[in-house]
């Protein structure tokens, strides 16, 4: 098939518009609809320092290129990139090393911290000394690294790879579970002290684009899965999505756009709470304890 915009040859079907995209078109699209969230939130402004978290994986992988790509050239723009290694055997040390070389081609600072120095022990440690899954760790220790770094740096903001998959489903996932107050906080209403704000630049873009996006520019991305991913619910809503939007294409832009409407009410319900400095480490959290240090004590770290 021929693109709907020229004559070359189109390279993606995009079914929520009906149309065939050319490289040329498709790149165009996809860096529009970036800018056009980016706006929308004022997720970037003047005189930035971004942060992004890089794991090797597609779409953080995608996210630097494009933000790279956007306001490489901003004077008053500075770029770090962030890679947590969390110490999963056979797993991690390939997606650092895509990470590195990644932000040698970039040219952007790389800054690597890892579960061992800060935290005392590997993920693979972790899960045989704990009685957690390994998520229930590694989700709680990446989130307090990555902020921690991107505070030391001085970043403005920090940038994850969330795409449109990854926000519906968890829009959906929270609704189920009637967890409507973590619904809330997807998207932040204000900064608060100590916490880098996060930005999620992709949110609008399908994970099949991403992908599209990364062999398009021959990016390096690791595809592989993390061997600790088990997520059943998740699972099930994220099939539940997919067939969905199979059969009436743009749905998940419906499921994304009833949440934005919703929001102004979630944030009125459940506005956000001033954060204290937490007593062990300082990091900001709602208790006297963040959980982070509430895991170092019961693994007997602390």
């Amino acid at each position: 098939m021929n693109c709907s915009y020229c004559n070359r040859r189109a390279v993606y079907f995009q079914r929520h518009s009906g149309k065939h995209l050319c490289r040329k078109h498709f790149v165009e699209n996809f860096l529009k609809r970036v800018k056009r969230s980016i706006r929308k939130y004022r997720m970037i402004e003047r005189n930035e320092i971004i942060a992004i978290a890089l794991s090797g994986g597609k779409d953080s992988v995608v996210l630097s290129h494009v933000i790279k790509t956007l306001y490489g050239g901003r004077r008053d723009i500075e770029l770090h990139a962030i890679t947590v290694d969390e110490g999963i055997e056979d797993y991690r040390p390939p997606t650092v090393e895509i990470s590195e070389r990644l932000c040698r081609e970039l040219d952007m600072e790389h800054h690597v911290v890892s579960f061992r120095d800060e935290v005392g022990l590997e993920l693979d440690e972790i899960v045989k000394r704990g009685g957690r899954n390994a998520c229930s760790y590694c989700g709680v220790f990446r989130k307090y690294l990555l902020n921690k770094k991107a505070r030391e740096i001085g970043a403005t903001k920090l940038a994850t790879g969330h795409n449109l998959d990854d926000e519906t489903q968890t829009i959906l996932l929270n609704f189920l579970q009637s967890d409507i107050e973590r619904m809330a906080r997807l998207v932040p209403s204000r900064v608060q002290k100590g916490l880098v704000m996060r930005i999620k630049p992709l949110r609008e873009i399908y994970e099949q684009e991403i992908v599209v996006y990364a062999l398009l520019h021959n990016l390096p991305v690791s595809l592989e899965e993390c061997p600790y991913s088990r997520e059943p619910v998740r699972a099930v809503v994220r099939d539940f999505l997919y067939e969905f939007e199979n059969r009436y294409p743009g749905r998940k832009f419906s499921v994304m756009r009833s949440f934005e409407t919703l929001l102004p009410c979630l944030w009125e319900m459940y506005p956000q709470i001033d954060l204290n400095n937490c007593e062990l480490c300082g990091e900001p959290t709602p208790k006297k304890i963040c959980q982070a240090c509430e895991l170092k004590r019961e693994l007997g770290l602390i």
